[in-house]
């Protein structure tokens, strides 16, 4: 009897030991992460500091996506021989210089994309890569600080395509306003004056115009995160038919030396091409206008590993 009784306050004693050292090891984590939280504050403030400094900041990110597959006798699917594949580029890059009494900002954003579906019992189907997604956008905008968050400003944006039809159509603004900086790493431009010249071959439903311009873009780097986001935006004071707007978000998330992964997508609204792919797609419509045209949302994106420089 009293082996058993000895026995079970061993294990009580043991239970409530265990249970202590449990507790403990809880508080020392729960310490621990706060120190963490209080490291990585430190040194994002140290980050920030060192962002505001003037002089050069430079960068660049991107993702580079691909599926490749083939079936050879795959008779559960329509097309049982095939090849197809899907590969996909973009490139983000800054140069931006931050002075006392100005600022000059560079970027550029590139997304190249090609597909391939390729029917190996048709000697006619066409078995190369096609092109897909194609989208280049360089800016510049130059300030003079009136304060530390409101500057005058100029900007230089040009929009087109680079694997077809380069510069069929392509978009290039200049105009002057003001440049609002809230917060590092926000840069709303508020262009009240700007030409919208739109270069095209031949006769087109294309035409210049002068309006109003405006770009929000968000670029920051927060750990192994990069994130950017712009929106640009064109209100002809001719007509609504002339405006445009274009929207591009990326993201990227470093893993290991500078490879991870990473996402993009954009968005586009621009009734000119919508217009023009109506009456010169294969099966055009001859009886298309701006009155009539189906106007969609213009999307795309793409998901693969990132890199960062």
């Amino acid at each position: 009897m009293k082996k058993i009784v000895l026995t079970l306050a061993l294990a009580f004693v043991a239970t409530v030991g265990f249970s202590q050292t449990e507790e403990e090891l809880k508080g020392q984590l729960g310490a621990a992460k706060d120190s963490i939280a209080a490291i990585q504050g430190r040194a994002d403030a140290i980050q920030g500091a060192i962002d505001a400094l003037p002089g050069w900041k430079k960068g660049a990110f991107g993702t580079i996506g691909a599926n490749l597959s083939s079936f050879n006798n795959w008779y559960g699917q329509g097309t049982p021989d095939l090849s197809s594949g899907n590969i996909g580029v973009t490139v983000n890059a800054f140069a931006n210089l931050n002075e006392e009494k100005f600022f000059w900002r560079n970027s550029g954003n590139i997304n190249l994309g090609w597909v391939k579906f390729d029917d190996k019992n048709d000697d006619t189907d066409d078995d190369s890569f096609k092109q897909g997604t194609d989208v280049f956008n360089v800016s510049s905008l130059y300030g003079r600080k009136l304060s530390e968050k409101w500057a005058i400003s100029g900007l230089g944006e040009y929009r087109t395509t680079i694997l077809n039809n380069f510069n069929d159509p392509g978009y290039l603004d200049f105009g002057v306003g003001a440049t609002w900086t809230p917060i590092a790493d926000l840069v709303v431009v508020i262009h009240p004056l700007n030409y919208n010249f739109v270069f095209s071959k031949g006769e087109s439903v294309f035409e210049s115009s002068l309006g109003a311009k405006i770009v929000a873009d968000y670029t920051r780097q927060i750990g192994a995160v990069n994130f950017k986001s712009n929106l640009s935006m064109f209100q002809s004071y001719k007509s609504g038919n002339y405006s445009n707007t274009t929207w591009i978000n990326s993201f990227g998330y470093t893993l290991w030396n500078g490879i991870g992964l990473g996402f993009e997508f954009g968005l586009r609204d621009n009734k000119q091409e919508a217009l023009n792919n109506a009456l010169t797609r294969a099966i055009p419509d001859p009886t298309a206008t701006f009155d009539n045209v189906d106007n969609k949302l213009q999307t795309y994106f793409l998901i693969g590993l990132n890199y960062s420089l």
